[in-house]
């Protein structure tokens, strides 16, 4: 029994040891990449993943458009994002949402999309809009539950292949 306890605690130690050692490795990555990002680009924050990873999100934005991009610290900066959501400014009260592309399954385009709902509200944009179009449908049902997730009015024409989704920040 008291082995045991032993055996659990070293097993601890261990494991803090391994976490400790991951987050300063990912922070020294972040120190970093921010420095890299910063010479092209805008970082808009840092954030953590669902797994605690930490991420960088920055943006390349002009009147017209914006494309926010996200990095992860898990690896060395070298030019390429992980993950990003590419808008227009459709006008005023609207930004469109024209793709998301990136790394699926790792809570990147909720930090994203968390994001862009931030810099809609810093800019009094009352809307984010899109499209679901044809090329979506082979994953509409994961689409539609982000959207719908994310408070979006997600609406599907399963004969069509075609819908719209709409943020509305009243």
């Amino acid at each position: 029994m008291i082995g045991s306890a032993f055996l659990e605690n070293d097993k601890n130690k261990e494991q803090l040891k391994e976490e400790l050692d991951s987050l300063e490795i990912q922070l020294f990555r972040m120190q970093n990449n921010i420095k890299e990002i910063a010479k092209n680009a805008e970082v808009i924050s840092i954030d953590q993943t669902k797994e605690d990873n930490w991420v960088v999100i920055y943006a390349d934005r002009d009147e017209e458009n914006c494309q926010l991009m996200l990095h992860s610290c898990d690896s060395p900066y070298r030019g390429k994002w992980h993950s990003a959501i590419q808008t227009e400014y459709k006008d005023d009260n609207t930004i469109h949402i024209a793709d998301i592309k990136g790394e699926e399954n790792k809570g990147y385009g909720s930090i994203l999309m968390k994001h862009l709902k931030d810099l809609a509200r810093d800019e009094n944009v009352q809307y984010i809009t899109g499209d679901i179009v044809e090329r979506d449908f082979d994953h509409v049902d994961r689409l539609t539950y982000f959207y719908e997730k994310h408070y979006f009015d997600v609406k599907i024409d399963h004969e069509e292949q075609c819908g719209e989704i709409v943020w509305n920040d009243a």
